[in-house]
């Protein structure tokens, strides 16, 4: 039902029965395989790993069996609709078994792991992640811990308890205003029954009593709208402070989730999620539920009270109650597909435009204003087209209901008027009688609407409830070691894919001592900005370890140690504010000689006074309105200000003219000095200083050495500088 992903399924008998462990042979690994070599489907079909053997039973019975000792290169390849294990047995290339997309992950932690078998090492690989189809149920788990469905963390009303716990004293207090609002509107009919019956109708009691009943009439409605004011005041105020916190938890929340999870959503989504749909909640509790315990508390008591005056008027009124119940019951289902879908065409509106306005400069560099346009307005429309598709529905739908329950207060008259000419029941008991029938209808009325602002809170609350709800993937021990940095690093036998089943960074071996610069080499696409952001701890490696001044990485308290790291990016990000808060964003409690310090040392002053405002010039989003030189040099000022102990240069360098990378290079020799650091660059000139340079291939290190030393080893890195060269000897010619 949840936890990490199952690599061990618990066997059949007849399959257990026929594995027989040798000596010191243990069993690591038991996966279900789905797919024949004809492609058709496979049942109990299992590939079992000891560590000693892989045995593949199909269709329950031992079809075959490999010896781990002559088993090499095993990989888990990813096809259309699914997967395949091959290795290489005695040399010769094999494929083992077939499985469905479902298993695409599982196998990739298999494969791993008989990978560590075939070295001679005997660490059994866990997963880190989670089942994307629940095993006892089988629908997809939306990428929480838990299935929803099966066990005890999902479930709206479960989810809406858990957010409204904190605020039970207020949830109390409303409810107890709602409940006063009940008696209070169902003591009015009785007050008028009498006032009809024994004042008007009989003459008992004068003009004093009249009075008498009226003021009593008169104080319960001034009664009930002090109430409802105070209702609204505080479910207004209780919705306001219930959105402000899910608001604030749910930025939390992202902040610690990985960059996948950002990844994997659009910008657009995420900001809905943050603010219309915590928007919604507020709503709900402003117009819904301020009224619903008091109508169905008046809803209860009405059917109460109309059976005991009358049981032949009220079964007459509540003849068509069950047929407006089941219609709105029977459509509960698509109004909540109809609000999903409208939600999500939001989401796919706000993304677009958060995109083009985001990507402005790009847009009319290439002039596609039109053609960006067309696709707004297309899902502008599609946006309108279900929103208007769906308030048609509601259009329709409401008045129906309305009509099937209005029905029964002309039956109500009809019979209750027979009866009173009949002498069996007098005027005001019809009168009293009409009256709740008209407020269990009003009130039965106002109870069909629910099922559209419930499925909006539901839709709302389950996209709220699924960041909130997921598990990140990297986090603190229990006690954590608060580290100083040195500058020691340490891969061993690590292993890393964004996608599981796809490493980009296969069993890395690799030392580096402290204060050393090492240079990272390679292809794009082979690894080197992974590699950093393993460093940084942006993701967790899969298997393996890396180790920071002997301590593994995960055990290492992650905030003291983010701010112990510099990082210059080739992109360089800067916040909307001023220069002065952008560098200051590494040390936000630096004095202002020590910013300008900075500056200096990334050669960044000079620019920055003659700024209009100096200091505190306003930049606009993203820098934009700084030259990449200008912005690069801020971004060194920000990492030199953090005094950083471990430092990072994502091609640095790349893209800037001559002049400003003079500038940047001799910032970046102050900023390097004495620290440990891992730089990226595209003009490989810029590493010849680097102790040591690694080139990346193949998802793992091909070669490593000093520039002099891998120029003379004439590999991988030779050949890459060739090509540099010859290359910048062309750009020259052709000048």
């Amino acid at each position: 039902m949840g936890d990490s992903m199952i690599l061990k399924y618990e066997l059949p008998k007849e399959v257990e029965e026929q594995i027989v462990l040798g000596k010191e042979e243990r069993l690591y690994y038991a996966v279900p395989f789905d797919i024949a070599e004809d492609g058709s489907w496979l049942a109990d079909s299992y590939f079992v790993v000891t560590t000693k053997r892989l045995l593949l039973f199909r269709s329950g019975r031992l079809a075959k069996t490999y010896e781990i000792a002559k088993c090499r290169h095993v990989k888990a390849e990813a096809k259309i609709g699914g997967g395949i294990l091959v290795l290489e047995y005695e040399g010769v290339m094999q494929y083992v078994v077939h499985y469905s997309a479902k298993h695409l992950s599982r196998y990739a932690y298999i494969a791993r792991g008989i990978h560590i078998l075939t070295r001679g090492r005997t660490e059994e690989v866990v997963s880190s992640e989670y089942e994307k189809i629940c095993p006892d149920c089988g629908r997809a788990i939306p990428g929480t811990r838990y299935c929803p469905h099966c066990s005890k963390e999902g479930g709206f009303w479960r989810t809406f308890l858990k957010m409204a716990r904190p605020y039970k004293r207020k949830f109390y207090g409303i409810i107890f205003l709602m409940v006063m609002a009940a008696v209070v509107t169902l003591l009015n009919p009785e007050v008028q029954k009498r006032l009809v019956d024994d004042v008007l109708t009989k003459g008992n009691g004068g003009i004093g009593v009249a009075f008498t009943c009226l003021g009593i009439m008169f104080a319960l409605s001034v009664g009930i709208v002090i109430i409802n004011i105070l209702k609204s005041y505080y479910c207004t105020v209780l919705g306001a402070t219930i959105s402000k916190d899910l608001r604030e938890q749910l930025f939390a929340k992202i902040q610690i989730l990985s960059l996948s999870f950002i990844n994997d959503r659009r910008p657009g989504e995420l900001m809905n999620r943050i603010m219309y749909d915590t928007r919604r909640i507020r709503d709900f509790m402003e117009r819904t539920f301020c009224n619903m315990f008091t109508v169905c508390f008046i809803f209860l008591c009405d059917i109460i009270f109309m059976l005991a005056l009358n049981v032949k008027l009220a079964l007459l009124t509540f003849i068509f109650i069950p047929l407006a119940v089941f219609t709105t019951y029977a459509f509960r289902k698509s109004i909540h597909r109809r609000f999903h879908l409208q939600m999500k065409k939001d989401d796919d509106v706000n993304s677009n435009l958060q995109d083009v306005i985001s990507g402005m400069r790009v847009v009319k560099s290439y002039g596609k204003e039109e053609a960006e346009r067309v696709k707004f307005d297309h899902l502008a429309d599609e946006y309108c087209r279900v929103q208007t598709r769906n308030e048609v529905f509601w259009a329709v739908f409401m008045p129906m209901v309305s009509l099937l329950m209005g029905a029964g207060v002309f039956l109500v008259i009809y019979f209750g008027g027979l009866d009173v000419f009949k002498g069996t029941m007098t005027t005001g008991e019809l009168l009293q009688f009409v009256t709740y029938t008209q407020l269990l209808y009003m009130y039965l009325n106002w109870m069909t609407s629910i099922p559209r602002e419930l499925m909006g809170l539901i839709s709302s609350m389950e996209r709220i409830n699924d960041v909130l709800a997921q598990e990140p993937f990297i986090e603190d021990v229990e006690q954590p070691v608060e580290l100083d940095l040195q500058g020691e690093i340490e891969f061993r036998h690590a292993t890393f894919g964004y996608k599981s089943y796809q490493p980009v960074l296969e069993d890395l071996n690799l030392s580096i001592r402290k204060g050393e610069m090492i240079g990272i080499v390679g292809a794009s696409g082979t690894g080197k900005s992974t590699l950093i952001n393993l460093i940084m701890r942006l993701y967790e490696v899969d298997d393996g370890h890396l180790l920071i001044d002997g301590h593994d990485i995960k055990e290492i308290k992650s905030d003291k140690f983010h701010r112990q790291i510099g990082v210059v990016l080739q992109e360089t990000f800067l916040f909307s504010g001023t220069i002065l808060n952008n560098i200051r964003f590494s040390q936000p409690d630096a004095s202002y000689e020590e910013v300008i310090l900075a500056a200096k040392m990334a050669n960044a002053h000079e620019f920055i006074s003659k700024t209009p405002d100096g200091y505190n010039t306003y930049v606009g989003e993203k820098g934009f309105s700084l030259s990449g030189g200008e912005r690069q040099r801020i971004a060194i000022a920000r990492a030199i200000l953090n005094k950083p102990k471990l430092l990072i240069l994502d091609e640095a360098t790349a893209s800037l003219d001559t002049e400003s990378e003079f500038m940047i290079q001799q910032a970046l020799e102050r900023l390097t000095n004495g620290r440990t650091t891992f730089a990226i660059a595209h003009r490989l000139s810029t590493l010849q200083n680097a102790d040591r340079l690694i080139v990346i291939d193949g998802h793992q290190i091909a070669e490593i050495g000093s520039h002099e030393e891998l120029l003379a080893k004439k590999g991988m890195y030779y050949r890459l500088v060739k090509a540099q060269l010859e290359m910048q000897r062309g750009e020259v010619a052709g000048v």
